[in-house]
């Protein structure tokens, strides 16, 4: 992954988004070298927060069925077939 400077992205803003745009790899950005913030492209950064909202689901459903919160297979067909509606 490449590593830029903000003086860097303040001065080259322009090349570096499309650097970005055109490579989809994420540029590190440091100030005073201490990393600061991503600069992503669009389409990587929706697919990235898509997967985030998957991932939340699965840790809900884990954690629910840790819980005890769940119901039979029976109880979720007629659910379903009820919101399908």
């Amino acid at each position: 992954m490449r590593t830029e400077l903000v003086t860097t992205l303040k001065r080259q803003a322009t090349e570096l988004i499309a650097d970005v745009v055109r490579d989809r790899e994420p540029i590190l950005i440091t100030q005073h070298g201490v990393p600061s913030a991503y600069l992503v492209d669009v389409e990587s950064y929706e697919r990235l927060l898509a997967r985030m909202r998957i991932l939340d689901g699965i840790a809900r459903g884990e954690a629910a069925v840790a819980e005890g919160r769940t119901v039979s297979h029976a109880d979720a067909k007629a659910r379903l077939a009820r919101w399908l509606k």
